[in-house]
Formats: structure tokens, sequence, C-alpha cells
């Protein structure tokens, strides 16, 4: 199959544009709510607590945070990507050009996951000036950072899709993705926790993202990074397939 490479360079330079024309809500906005963060579980609180499986508290919250705008982001950004042509009505233009579901779904996910990798790279560069920081294997950061930002632009997709209002944009991230986030060891580990709640956080799958990413950087995470992977894979698997579903059947495209 060949992939209509300049439909899909068009698609995704309209959506980078957009974003830098967003700049300020795009970038600096979770930028600085980051650092905000930083400052207050990493400074305030992180001098009157110990270390963290041997890590410094600063140090061990980094990979959390990334991960907690990571999550948001992809989302907002695949989400808002499009629904919006769906709000203006030009999706039936999108629909009826010469573009396979496929290289829609590759042009709006890949400009939302490349919009979070690079706002994840920035918050590392900016955690770096509160804390030292030691990647251990900066390869398999790089690659989780890449899979972790797909699955969630998939995942945000989905919702854009879904989503009738704006309201229902914010829905799921704000009151789903980011408590679990917040109850999924961004800010300490799970093994701190009394037994039947370190069981119950075994069901939060942000536990798992989250532990396979902090291992990338010093070694050590909740669970396994092979657990890690695989659930990473199950969801991203998941999203696949409901975007398959959605351009199958159609739903909330064609009417």
């Amino acid at each position: 199959m060949t992939l209509n490479y300049r439909g899909i360079w068009a698609i995704y330079r309209f959506e980078m544009a957009r974003a830098m024309r967003t700049l300020w809500q795009s970038l600096v906005t979770p930028v600085i709510t980051t650092a905000l963060y930083f400052v207050v579980f990493g400074s305030a609180i992180g001098h009157r607590m110990t270390e963290v499986d041997g890590v410094q508290y600063g140090a061990f919250i980094v990979p959390g945070l990334i991960m907690l705008s990571l999550f948001t982001q992809s989302i907002f950004n695949a989400s808002f990507g499009i629904y919006f042509p769906k709000f203006t009505g030009t999706i039936y233009e999108i629909l009826s050009a010469p573009v396979s579901p496929m290289e829609i779904v590759i042009a709006y996910v890949g400009a939302a996951a490349t919009k979070s990798v690079v706002l994840a790279l920035v918050i590392l560069g900016t955690a770096a000036l509160f804390t030292p920081l030691q990647i251990l294997h900066p390869v398999w950061m790089f690659l989780f950072l890449i899979l972790i930002a797909v699955t969630f632009s998939l995942f945000g997709f989905v919702i854009g899709i879904w989503a009738d209002g704006f309201e229902q944009l914010q829905a799921i991230p704000m009151l789903i993705v980011t408590p679990l986030t917040f109850l999924g060891g961004a800010f300490y580990s799970i093994d701190m926790l009394p037994g039947v709640w370190k069981t119950i956080s075994l069901f939060n799958p942000i536990v798992y993202l989250i532990s396979g990413f902090r291992w990338t950087f010093y070694g050590a995470g909740d669970v396994g990074v092979g657990i890690s992977l695989l659930a990473t894979l199950g969801f991203l698997t998941a999203c696949l397939i409901a975007v398959g579903w959605i351009f199958k059947t159609g739903y909330r495209l064609k009417n």
C-alpha cells in the first residue's frame, strides 16, 4: 500500500502551524505549570523527605512530572485537532479528500505526538536546572517517550471523535487521566503504600507507564519494565482497534 505522503504532510504541517500560533498555550503554560509542581513538591516537600529507592526526591519526581504533562497534552492536542474540523464542518472536506483513514490518523496523531515529545524534552531540560538528573537508559527513555506519546495521542483522537462539545474534550483528561496519574506513583513509589492500597494501585494502568519511564532514568520501578512495556503496547493496541472501528462504522463522522 502506497501512502499519500503529500496529504499526510499537508495535514501534519497545518497542525504544527496551529501549535506555533498558540505557542504560549502549547508550550510555555505547561512548562510553567510543571515548574510550579517541581518547586512545591521537589523543593518545599523534598527537603523534608528522605530518598526514594535510593534517588533524591527532587530527581525521583521528574519522570512523573514529565508523564503528567505528556498524558494530558497528548490527549488535548489530538482531541482538539480532530474535533475542531468536526465543529467547523470541515471534517467532510478531509473525509472526501484523496487521503485514507490511515493517512488521516498518521497526520493528526503524528502532529500531536510530536508536540508532546517536544514539550516533554523541554520539561526535562527545565527540570535539569532544579536538580541533577541521571538517565541510565537514554535510548529506552526516548523510545518510551515516543511510544507513550503516540498511544495517548491515539486515545485523544478517539476522544475528539467521541466528544459532542468542548466540555467533553476536557472531561476524561481532567476527571480520569489526571487523578489516575496522581494516584499512579507520579510523586511517590507505590511500595510506600500499605499492603491493601498497593494492591489496589496495581489496577491503575498509569502505574505501569510511569514505572517503565522511571526505570529508564534510575534502573528501578514499581513493576518490572517488561510488564510496563506490555501494558503500554496493550493500551496502544486497544486505541488502534478503537480508531479502526470508528472509520469502519463512520461513528460520529458521517452524521
